[in-house]
């Protein structure tokens, strides 16, 4: 199989986000049933997204898992809907999980734990042939926060990736199969992402390409604020969108993003001050 491509040249990807779960940090569960789920994919789509990612474990700091049978529940019926509208990638740690949905039309795995946390997840991406996203993981939602120590984070997050490049690669996973994810907000205080964001070409640097996924996370919500003052997750689009254009600029393949509208407003403005887009001179 072989990676999507974005709908407008030249620029990244948008991934639009379908959560099937109760208890996602963004959208509290709003699209938990299969029907709204559904519902929200189609609309993704319609507002522009290139694919959509389908998951249904929330990875929010402190979330417990839930079994493999009720994941399968939550994500297969949605998968095999929307592989019909756009490609999809299926968020999950699970292997068994990840099969089932290849099985059902998705086209690429998400696995935030970049093949960690299921020891069968680098040999079945391998056996499936399929594009898998690898992201910097160093532990479950209970207890990643507790290991957000780094000597540099850009250059430990650099190594740590590499070296699931090397598993994937090892297990005869193509090299340019292997997409990248910086892992903003996985075991990462607020300084740490934004270190990464202001070094993403040491990232880019690795030779993949990236996925960036700062939407609505909490480190947004503190933008020139207090703790005690934080935005709520539905307010922190606006300055996804800016993380977003700043992704752009550094030439990442894909972003990761809640609020498709948004984000296609915002390259749309840059392809504009660029002199790209609907109505310049060619």
């Amino acid at each position: 199989m072989t990676l999507p491509s974005a709908r407008v040249p030249g620029r990244p990807l948008v991934m639009g986000v379908v959560n099937v779960t109760p208890d996602s940090f963004s959208d509290g569960g709003a699209w938990f049933t299969p029907e709204a789920a559904l519902a929200h994919g189609r609309e993704l789509v319609a507002q522009g997204a290139d694919l959509l990612d389908v998951g249904g474990e929330s990875t929010r700091p402190g979330a417990e898992r839930p079994s493999t049978e009720e994941e399968l529940r939550r994500v297969l019926p949605v998968v095999e809907a929307l592989s019909e509208l756009a490609p999809v990638s299926v968020d999950t740690m699970r292997a068994s999980v990840a099969a089932a949905a290849l099985d059902a039309g998705a086209t690429l795995v998400n696995d935030v734990s970049g093949g960690l946390a299921d020891p069968e997840m680098v040999p079945l991406v391998a056996a499936r042939g399929v594009p898998v996203v690898a992201m910097h993981w160093r532990g479950h939602s209970t207890v990643m926060q507790d290991r957000a120590r780094y000597d540099d984070v850009v250059a430990d997050v650099c190594r740590e990736l590499t070296a699931r490049v090397e598993a994937f690669v090892a297990a005869g996973v193509p090299a340019d199969d292997v997409v990248l994810d910086p892992g903003l907000g996985f075991a990462k205080l607020a300084h740490h992402n934004w270190e990464l964001l202001r070094r993403l070409d040491e990232v880019s640097a690795l030779g993949h390409r990236l996925v960036v996924g700062s939407s609505r996370k909490k480190f947004l919500g503190l933008v020139g604020r207090t703790a005690e003052t934080e935005r709520a997750p539905l307010d922190r689009d606006v300055a996804t969108a800016a993380t977003t254009l700043y992704a752009a600029q550094h030439g990442v393949w894909c972003v990761r993003v809640h609020d498709v509208v948004g984000t296609v407003d915002a390259l749309d403005v840059a392809d504009a001050l660029a002199g790209r887009g609907p109505g310049e001179p060619s």
